[in-house]
């Protein structure tokens, strides 16, 4: 059996830029077809993608070239499926955790204002606490963010589309 050709993607070009490349990012594993691995090439080693992209089903191998640039291939992990009807990244196991400590409606803050809420408020909760919030939008920025600090999360539409819900759980990274 044939394995498909890797995605390439490489975010020197949007991180030179001075934008995000998480959403890219995303886009191109949505874009995957199944068992294609997605390549990624970065200006330094991207840590913190590895958690988000094994919570999405892919293993990484990674390793830097001659040239300092840094080669990632995420392969996706047989077997491995996100929980349906959570957003890409989301940690698995999630309805698992515990019953939020706080709760937080930032509906109608624009940004940045919910993301440096949920990053304060996330840093006052003790390792394995959790964090509910609302939300006007999917927090796209806020992801790297969270995994860069060592938390993680699992959101959602509801149902009627007029807010995202966030779970973080506090990690033990944070200072």
């Amino acid at each position: 059996m044939t394995q498909p050709t890797p995605l390439e993607l490489d975010v020197r070009p949007i991180i030179r830029r001075g934008e995000e490349p998480f959403g890219a990012i995303m886009a191109a594993a949505d874009a995957l077809t199944p068992g294609q691995a997605l390549r990624l090439l970065a200006p330094f080693r991207p840590a913190p993608l590895f958690n988000v992209m094994a919570n999405r089903g892919f293993a990484c191998r990674d390793r830097q070239r001659d040239d300092g640039v840094w080669e990632v291939v995420f392969t996706p992990t047989p077997g491995a499926e996100t929980e349906t009807g959570m957003a890409h990244g989301s940690a698995p196991g999630a309805a698992f955790w515990p019953d939020p400590v706080r709760e937080l409606d930032l509906i109608g803050l624009a940004p940045p204002e919910p993301m440096v809420r949920i990053l304060e408020e996330v840093t006052l909760l003790a390792p394995g606490d959790v964090l509910f919030a609302l939300l006007d939008r999917e927090p796209m920025f806020l992801f790297p963010e969270l995994a860069q600090r060592g938390h993680e999360w699992a959101g959602n539409f509801a149902r009627s589309g007029e807010a995202y819900r966030l779970l973080v759980r506090a990690g033990a990274q944070d200072d």
